[in-house]
């Protein structure tokens, strides 16, 4: 088993997510959010009521 290291930084929308590849962002609310992980990959969520959610990778490497 390997460790891993996770830390997000919350300032206001944005969100700073510190791990071990890197530094990646986020930027949203509870119901919509835009992903940029530190491998370079964008997502975006919509989160709706209910349990429903929707995610979509827009970009890879």
């Amino acid at each position: 088993m390997s460790w891993s290291y996770r830390k997000t930084i919350k300032l206001g929308p944005i969100r700073l997510n510190l791990s071990r590849g890197g530094v990646g962002h986020s930027w949203g609310n509870r119901l919509f959010r835009v992903t940029r992980t530190a491998d370079g990959r964008r997502t975006l969520s919509v989160n709706l009521p209910g349990g429903f959610h929707w995610r979509k990778t827009l970009g890879g490497r």
